[in-house]
């Protein structure tokens, strides 16, 4: 979809932006009450220069995130173009389990996958 200033509206860019595993949607809603969403931002930091930080929606009132993907994520505007084509997979190794992030713009990652650089 196109609006008339040729850039994809925002519903349509949240929807094809990230995409998430079933494993990862089915932890997201365990770990969410009462409407709440899993957050998803980008900061500067990490090994690599950036560092991917999850939270809970109702912890930060302030931000105005995206439209919820999955009707379980939503993204910090600002992290929309470090993110974009990634997909979400919930993860359980021997060491643990975590949400792990399968991104097509990072130039290079950490070991543990929390940061990335581009």
């Amino acid at each position: 979809m196109e609006t008339r200033r040729g850039l994809l509206s925002t519903a349509t860019l949240n929807t094809c932006m990230i995409t998430l595993t079933d494993k990862a949607k089915d932890y997201m809603k365990s770990v969410v009450y009462n409407g709440d969403k899993v957050t998803l931002s980008v900061t500067g930091g990490g090994c690599s220069g950036f560092q991917y930080v999850w939270g809970l929606m109702n912890d930060s009132p302030d931000v105005k995130w995206s439209e919820p993907i999955d009707d379980v994520l939503v993204v910090d505007p600002l992290a929309e173009l470090y993110i974009l084509g990634s997909e979400i997979d919930y993860v359980t190794e021997l060491g643990g389990s975590f949400l792990a992030v399968k991104n097509p713009t990072a130039s290079s990652s950490c070991g543990c996958g929390e940061s990335f650089g581009v």
